[in-house]
């Protein structure tokens, strides 16, 4: 990856329109990236099951960790690790930041 693609920041939206809960994707160097408010932290991971690469967007979000709404694959939203089976390859993980009220996601 370059050091333009490492400096790049997409805008995901306010803040204050993301609650707890909230889910939406983003697209950043083509790759759809999932923000996820969880207990007032945002999580940013790429938004696709390494399983069989179906989106994780919608999924159920409990004890920290998303589920793929196709076969029940579970990922740690801090840390991406595949948590069951059939996934066993973690999923990417992209930094948050929130800056004046706005959400940004930027890569690792």
């Amino acid at each position: 990856m370059s050091a333009a693609a490492n400096s790049e920041r997409v805008r995901v939206g306010l803040e204050s329109a993301m609650p707890q809960g909230h889910q939406t994707a983003v697209e950043m160097d083509g790759i759809s990236v999932l923000v996820v408010n969880y207990e007032g932290q945002f999580y940013a991971l790429r938004n696709n099951c390494t399983h069989q690469d179906y989106p994780l967007l919608g999924g159920e979000v409990q004890m920290g960790r998303i589920t793929c709404q196709k076969h029940g694959a579970k990922f740690e939203l801090a840390t991406g690790k595949a948590k069951s089976l059939p996934a066993v390859k973690p999923v990417r993980l992209f930094k948050t930041d929130v800056e004046d009220g706005v959400v940004y996601v930027s890569s690792l």
